[in-house]
């Protein structure tokens, strides 16, 4: 037994209780046999890859709400606080006990222990007693944006009044929002909604309250500032825990094959149009095979083969290549290749580059604001790239690093918020770059500068698996193709490349001006260059 320590004990070995652990098993299976539909965890510890960059961006500072923080010795100050908004939660029972809602979660001991990643050590009662005050102290917070949506409930306790306000200017009330969005700081939403069901007649009522307060916490979070018209309808019984529900409202669920099903419905509706354009492609493909063709391609390249290998123009292949070629290999992205079995191959390292918002800028591309993610795009007709506006502040950054080790630990497809933080953070290089998008109207900065801002992304450049993300891909690859396709573009990395940043180069040059003049020097020796070029030698 003492062998399984190690695995399922998340504290020190000599405080593993081998009795409560046989116990706890033994329970767990009988549930699981009782009941058949499979509870997916939700709530997990945050990869190790993302916890060592930044450890205090997922780590409460100050108050623990579930299991996996509850005993830090650091985070008992606000002990009491919970108990007291557990007193005030037995005052709205009325005729009921807290005692009996204790029992009530008690017997969802193993849904609750089915949501967590990590083994929990304690005993079904232990259990209860912690989801029952925490989730006191959760709803008193969020009272705050029932509020604000409009919704009528009671004041914030005067024990309550230092650490929440319905301004939200006191410090202490965004440390506790910066402390609730964290991935190992949740709560199941289910044991929420038991506790209102407590409290309103039927539990469509607790629903509806509990939708009011999250969304309305869920708007003060969310980095994207979106109109109510375009958030999407969540329904409360379907999200696992706050950060589940925040994830929902600001990241769009990838639809399977959308692009063929658009080119089926657009070709049936103009069928003139396909005609034409199918006999478009024949011409193009007829043109393209002769054009193409062995023989064509030998004589056009014949020349250029030829002077290539000249002495002193081999070194001038490769730059001359590079410049005056139609396609630039980084513009060129591996976007819809597919393997042998049909199967799309995972994104290369290469893929996320993009160049900087001040590079485009410089070529004439236009940035402007959209309100989600979904929007994103590059327009190449206008030279327009769409980026959703996002408000940064001091929690913003928690909040995003939060989003994202949720996603990598819960999503089996494309990791979406993943892409668009290393979308943001290919573009955002220096404080230059921050102040372009801020005047844009593209990030509204409540930091202290610029440079916060590009610190901010530039630091997370960490992720666990490189994803494709369909439209975002085609916005980077679009604003890639435009960007390496300019002339201006190409005669810079030219110039920096085989000129400014290559030695043999100018070497060469040298050497072929000095060649020039001692071949004009040896010519005027042997014959007289003032008679052949009409030079008067007299004064």
């Amino acid at each position: 037994m003492s062998s399984l320590q190690p695995t399922f004990s998340s504290k020190s070995s000599s405080n593993f209780n081998e009795l409560q652990w046989v116990i706890q098993i033994r329970k767990t299976l009988e549930a699981e046999l009782e009941d058949e539909n499979e509870i997916p965890v939700s709530i997990f510890n945050v990869p190790k890859t993302l916890l060592a960059t930044d450890p205090e961006s997922y780590t409460p500072q100050l108050v623990a709400i579930g299991p996996y923080h509850y005993w830090r010795p650091e985070l008992y100050e606000m002990e009491r606080y919970k108990v007291a908004a557990a007193k005030r939660t037995q005052k709205q029972l009325q005729t009921l006990k807290f005692q009996h809602l204790v029992d009530q979660l008690t017997r969802f001991e193993p849904r609750i222990r089915a949501c967590y990643h990590k083994y929990l050590e304690f005993n079904g009662e232990t259990l209860g007693w912690m989801m029952a005050i925490d989730a006191s102290f959760f709803l008193e917070i969020l009272q705050v944006y029932a509020v604000q949506e409009g919704k009528t409930l009671t004041r914030v306790s005067s024990r309550m009044a230092h650490l929440v306000d319905y301004a939200g200017r006191k410090s202490a009330h965004h440390t506790i929002l910066r402390d609730f969005v964290m991935l190992e700081n949740q709560i199941p939403l289910f044991v929420l909604r038991k506790v209102l069901e407590f409290q309103f007649p039927t539990l469509e009522c607790a629903d509806d309250m509990l939708l009011s307060m999250l969304m309305g916490l869920c708007k003060e979070l969310s980095p994207f500032k979106m109109k109510d018209e375009d958030l999407p309808k969540i329904q409360v019984s379907t999200c696992c825990h706050l950060l589940d529900f925040l994830y929902q409202l600001v990241t769009p669920k990838l639809e399977a094959g959308p692009s063929e099903i658009t080119e089926e419905e657009d070709s049936k509706g103009t069928p003139h149009k396909e005609k034409s354009s199918a006999n478009s492609n024949y011409v193009k493909q007829f043109l393209d095979e002769i054009l193409i063709s062995g023989p064509v391609k030998v004589i056009f390249k014949l020349p250029w083969t030829i002077l290539s290998n000249l002495p002193g123009f081999a070194i001038l292949k490769q730059p001359l290549q590079s410049l005056f070629s139609s396609e630039d290999k980084e513009a060129v992205k591996p976007e819809d290749e597919k393997s042998s079995n049909g199967i799309s191959k995972p994104p290369l390292i290469e893929e996320i580059t993009v160049p900087s918002v001040s590079d485009l800028a410089k070529s004439g591309v236009k940035f402007l604001p959209v309100s989600s993610v979904s929007s994103i795009s590059f327009d190449a007709k206008t030279c327009s790239f769409y980026l959703p506006s996002t408000s940064l502040d001091g929690n913003t950054e928690v909040i995003l690093r939060n989003l994202v080790a949720y996603e990598a630990s819960t999503a089996s497809g494309p990791l979406v918020f993943t892409r668009y933080t290393e979308l943001m953070n290919g573009i955002i290089d220096t404080e230059e770059d921050a102040k372009l998008l801020r005047e844009k109207g593209i990030i509204l900065n409540r930091l202290k500068s610029d440079e916060e801002v590009a610190n901010l992304y530039n630091g997370m450049s960490k992720s666990i698996r490189l994803t494709k993300v369909p439209f975002m891909d085609k916005a980077i690859e679009d604003a890639n193709k435009y960007y390496n396709g300019r002339w201006k573009v190409k005669l810079r990395r030219f110039m920096k490349t085989y000129v400014f940043g290559s030695w043999p180069i100018l070497a060469l040059l040298a050497a072929i001006l000095l060649l020039l003049l001692m071949t004009l020097q040896a010519f005027c020796s042997v014959y007289t260059c003032s008679r052949i070029f009409n030079i008067s030698t007299t004064t």
